[in-house]
């Protein structure tokens, strides 16, 4: 190995220590407690290292929302790819979005909350994860859309989920019947009773 491959290895490396660190800092004390002073002393790196990698905190909210939303990406693929029929499959689709919204709350904060978005203000400019994570809905929802705009559906039906999830984790939902909620969303928005005339 050259001293400039390691070298890019060590960067690596201690690029993915500081959003592994992040990430777990915000998962016992909330994204609050997480300062690059604090996250440097964790890693006992300087900060001047740690600005080596990252300007800011932002900056580190948005490479761990951007991680967030790959792994949100896969998790929808897998979910539509594992069910059996289009209707089945948009029921996985909006489960495993309220999963992965109730099983990671600090993640899902730091992706749809706290992550200035710098980079999402068109479609142009939507970072990859980002609009993967757009893309599976969408391939989720185009099937049952019978002519309507699948598109367009797909960014309704994100936005109901989110608006779920979020109220849900404030508590201001009950808790018990997420799952009839999601079902209720699908059944209004793609159901028969939805269709043009």
């Amino acid at each position: 190995m050259t001293p400039r491959e390691r070298r890019l290895r060590e960067q690596a490396q201690r690029h993915r220590l500081i959003l592994t660190t992040a990430r777990e800092m915000a998962e016992s004390e909330g994204w609050d407690y997480v300062t690059t002073r604090r996250l440097a002393d964790r890693i006992e790196y300087s900060q001047p290292v740690l600005y080596q990698h990252f300007k800011n905190k932002d900056a580190i909210v948005h490479a761990v929302a951007l991680e967030g939303f790959a792994e949100l990406a896969a998790a929808l693929r897998t979910a539509r790819e594992e069910a059996g029929d289009p209707q089945e499959a948009l029921g996985a689709v909006a489960r495993a979005y309220a999963d992965f919204a109730e099983c990671g709350p600090v993640l899902y904060e730091a992706m749809l909350t706290l992550d200035p978005g710098e980079d999402t203000t068109g479609a142009a400019g939507t970072p990859a994860p980002l609009a993967e994570v757009l893309a599976e809905i969408q391939q989720a929802v185009e099937p049952v859309a019978a002519g309507r705009d699948g598109g367009l559906l797909a960014e309704v039906l994100w936005s109901a989920w989110h608006g779920l999830a979020a109220l849900t984790r404030a508590g201001r939902l009950r808790p018990d019947p997420a799952r009839q909620r999601l079902a209720a969303l699908t059944d209004a928005l793609l159901g028969p009773a939805a269709q043009p005339v």
